[in-house]
């Protein structure tokens, strides 16, 4: 049991290197500035583990919310619905788990007018 805690501790900790998951697009776009999106649509260069991965908004207060990420669709893209955004600037934090085994994280900011 404490081999398995271990094991989780490193994937959960493990720096991203040039050969995991990388964004390749996202909607809404990096640094757009538009309309309040209806989901939060990422694409990696790889399949990731869609039910180890997930998607985190947080609005310009620090204010941060877990959307709960679909599980269906292409395996290499990660989908959450955004339940209504104000009017601010936000930012996405997501963390996937690769194919590779390794998980990676990233954020990036759009503001909705």
């Amino acid at each position: 049991m404490r081999r398995l805690a271990v094991l989780v501790a490193l994937l959960l900790t493990a720096a991203p290197a040039a050969a995991h998951s990388l964004l390749l697009d996202a909607s809404p776009a990096v640094n757009s500035v538009g309309a309040p999106p209806r989901e939060i649509a990422l694409r990696f260069n790889n399949r990731i583990e869609k039910r180890l991965s997930r998607i985190r908004l947080v609005n310009e207060r620090g204010e941060a919310r877990d959307l709960p990420v679909a599980v269906d669709g292409a395996a290499d893209r990660l989908n959450a619905a955004v339940p209504g955004a104000a009017p601010g600037k936000y930012r996405v934090e997501w963390q996937v788990l690769s194919a590779d085994g390794h998980v990676v994280s990233g954020r990036y900011s759009f503001t909705v007018k």
